[in-house]
Order: C-alpha cells, then structure tokens, then sequence
C-alpha cells in the first residue's frame, strides 16, 4: 500500500501519481469469471445521452464479483490472489471454496494470499469472515453490508471505506456510515469485517486530463462559455457574470443546493442524519 510519484519530466509528470500496487499478487483475471461489455457513453436505450460528459475511455472486462456470497454459506474459502479491477476503486481478491467454485469478492485491507475466509451466521471475528450483524462486536469495522435481507452487500463498497457497529437493539444493529449518518439495519443482514483495500486510492493524483479520459470521462464546458441558446448562462460580449440571482442547469432548473430527490420509504431508519448532527432531524 502506498503512492508512487513521477520525476518532473513533463508538465503533467509533475502533480501525477499512482499507486504502488504492491498488494496485487495477479495481473491477469481469472477468464471465467470475466465477461466483456460495451460502453454506453451515458446514452439510455433509445440512444439518447441522460448523463452527460462520458464517452470514449480503456476497453475493460468486467469482473463479475460476488457481493451477497449467501450461495456459500458455510463452505470455507481460501484466498488465492489479489487483483486489480478497473470497474471498481478497491481491489478484489479470488477465493477457491472447498466444493472446488471460484469466486470474486471484494478485498479486505490487508488481506493476504492463503488466508482462509467464510459466510456464516456466526463466525470468528477475523478480516474478510461474512457473518449477520446481530453476532458482530460493537466497535468493530465492517464493510459491504447488506440493507436488504438476501439481497447482497449494496454499501460500504468503495475503497478504504468503512462502517461500524454501535449498538444492537431489538430487531436492528445500529451503523454509523463513513459519512456519519448512523442507519438502523436489519441484524440478520449480512457484513464483512475489515476495511475495504486499497485506501491510498484518495490520494492518487491524475495529473492531466489525458488520464481522465483513459477512464471514460469527457470535457465540461462552462455554461457562461456557451450561447443563450444552450445554457441560460450563456451570451454576452467577452467574460460576463451569470445574470441571474442563482446558478441554473442547462435546463433552467436552480442548481446548487436544490432538492430534488424526493423521501425514500427507507429514510424512516435513518437515526442522525450526516449533515445536521441531530437525531431524527431532517438535511
């Protein structure tokens, strides 16, 4: 773990970095567990582009990884390889199961090649074991939890986050997210202990807008830049303010700071809430 810097040869050597990659113990996928796709460019089914600034970007395959791991309930695990995955932030490891399957998950820090793992209700508190929250110690660190009974891990998946266990009351384990919003989950639902890997991630630099498109990513242009017709900033002679009192969106929506998602039926076990700082307030 660590992040390796470039001698200024360039401009965009200068500010650049990347990982050292010394966990990765791989190179290459295990080919059955990989499946190519096409890059949609942000584009929905009618070919009509619904996000914006995507396209172009490195061909990749698609490691397809086990999030839920409830098909493997009981039957130990041992990991065989840490490897790179392009889709994803953290790093992911191989696990041969003693029925003889093989499969992806997501890589614990400091995971190491040989180390055995298992999917049980009730399992010895040791990095990369899965097990309900209900027989999870208050205080411990988890990651790639479920919020659905049988659904598989859905949060806590980027790397280097982490959540923890505060209390256990009733039929809900109480979770304190890496924003700080604390969740009531389902005990039963099932939690990986550990961190995720590889949480130098936030520290690497790009260090020119080449390595942003590597990634699948194109050019924002200012809406003050543009004409009258295409963004309400737009017009005017040379450099010019916005000429309205707030920041709107190509389609005169207010931007910054403007609600528009509406309340989820899962909101009611939110206990603090990550912006206010009070119980049961709202953001």
């Amino acid at each position: 773990m660590g992040i390796k810097k470039y001698k200024a040869t360039t401009a965009a050597r200068r500010f650049m970095s990347s990982n050292t990659f010394e966990e990765i113990t791989k190179s290459r996928p295990e080919k059955r567990l990989t499946k190519s796709f096409k890059r949609q460019a942000g584009r929905n089914n009618q070919g009509k582009i619904t996000v914006r600034h995507q396209g172009g970007g490195h061909k990749q395959l698609y490691r397809i990884v086990d999030f839920s791991q409830r098909a493997k309930i009981n039957i130990p695990g041992k990991v065989v390889s840490v490897e790179y995955d392009p889709n994803r932030s953290s790093y992911i490891m191989l696990v041969n199961y003693a029925d003889g399957d093989k499969r992806y998950h997501i890589a614990p820090d400091q995971i190491k090649v040989g180390t055995s793992i298992i999917t049980t209700e009730k399992a010895e508190i040791r990095v990369g074991n899965r097990m309900t929250l209900k027989y999870i110690p208050v205080g411990f660190d988890i990651h790639n939890i479920e919020l659905t009974k049988g659904r598989g891990g859905q949060i806590v998946r980027s790397a280097g986050s982490k959540a923890t266990v505060i209390a256990i009351e009733g039929d809900f384990a109480q979770i304190q997210m890496p924003s700080g919003e604390v969740r009531k989950i389902n005990k039963d639902c099932f939690a990986t202990i550990g961190q995720v890997s590889n949480p130098d991630h936030f520290h690497v630099k790009l260090g020119k807008a080449g390595r942003k498109r590597w990634m699948g990513w194109r050019p924002e242009v200012r809406g003050k830049a543009m004409n009258p017709i295409d963004h309400p900033h737009g017009g005017g002679e040379g450099n010019q303010p916005t000429g309205m009192p707030g920041p709107k969106t190509p389609w005169g929506m207010p931007a910054l700071g403007f609600k528009t998602r509406k309340r989820k039926y899962s909101d009611q076990f939110i206990i603090k809430r990550k912006t206010d700082g009070k119980f049961g307030g709202k953001s």
